[in-house]
């Protein structure tokens, strides 16, 4: 059960007792609620009190799950890299060695190694065995719109993910970078109605950790694209990346997949999952895989 920050300061989940409470991580996803990230971490930590969890699994490479862990009122275990052994992130699977057992995991990405370390040290806390637990998470298929790699014969790689705070969009392309010699080149736009502050964050974010990069629209909702995308520019312009501007998301993701030489890794994100696009009360179909998929058969045929 995922319990939000909202919840919490809400008091949605008084009343419930859990028997393990996890910490992955605190980006700026929610600031516009909770105002500074010292409100947000307090309304965090409260899940990890007597009242809500009997038992904190957290994650120890974090800086504020270390600050939790200074201040967790009931028992702690903690994770990180330092319990996954001879560790290989691909685009579409991650495979390591975690209590002598080699583990195998159908998903792509670094953040996959720690979400997966977050649930087998909870099933351990649990009384879930070891066989249990690798047999567990190499029979889990990959998550949609979580660095999902869309297979094509171009010699590119394409990943779509649902990055959109600086913290994860960070974290995605700093994972892609670990796969491949070639370019970055990421497809990315902020939501309206949102934390406006996140947007030069992110801007400055891309075109530090990419060598290509295309502002467009995410879900502009009330808001002019335009203008979104010109707030995000302002963070791009103190580092050396390539830098395009298209309203179009469509147009953006033919454009990067159609730019992408052999060895490139193409990161679409922000939208994930998501099957829809609002922009000033009109909602359309959108998929980002779906469109993907479609680029990558239109540079196929020009190709031949």
């Amino acid at each position: 059960m995922e319990v939000s920050s909202h919840g919490l300061v809400m008091g949605r989940v008084n009343g419930i007792l859990f028997d393990v409470a996890v910490f992955t991580n605190l980006g700026r996803d929610h600031l516009d609620f909770h105002g500074s990230y010292e409100n947000y971490f307090a309304a965090k930590a409260q899940l990890f009190t007597p009242a809500l969890a009997q038992h904190a699994v957290i994650n120890a490479d974090d800086k504020y799950g270390q600050l939790l862990i200074d201040v967790c009122e009931v028992g702690v275990t903690t994770f990180g890299r330092a319990v996954a052994d001879d560790v290989r992130v691909d685009v579409g699977s991650v495979d390591f060695e975690w209590n002598s057992l080699s583990v195998h995991l159908s998903m792509g990405g670094e953040f996959s190694l720690y979400n997966a370390l977050a649930a087998m040290t909870a099933a351990q806390i649990l009384g879930v065995t070891d066989g249990v637990i690798v047999n567990g998470c190499e029979r889990v298929a990959g998550v949609p719109g979580r660095f999902e790699s869309v297979p094509n014969e171009e010699g590119i790689g394409v990943v779509v993910d649902y990055a959109h705070t600086p913290e994860s969009l960070e974290g995605v392309l700093h994972s892609a970078r670990l796969l491949t010699e070639g370019r970055i080149i990421v497809v990315f736009g902020c939501g309206g109605d949102r934390d406006a502050g996140k947007r030069s964050v992110m801007g400055e974010i891309a075109s530090r950790l990419s060598d290509v990069v295309y502002v467009t629209s995410d879900n502009p909702r009330s808001e002019d694209p335009s203008a979104i995308i010109e707030e995000i520019m302002k963070g791009t312009r103190s580092n050396t990346a390539v830098v395009h501007s298209c309203v179009d998301r469509s147009e953006a993701i033919h454009d990067a997949i159609s730019e992408a030489r052999i060895g490139d890794i193409v990161v679409v994100a922000g939208k994930g999952h998501e099957s829809t696009q609002e922009t000033r009360g009109v909602v359309i179909p959108f998929d980002d895989v779906d469109v993907a998929r479609v680029a990558l058969l239109s540079r196929k045929k020009n190709d031949r």
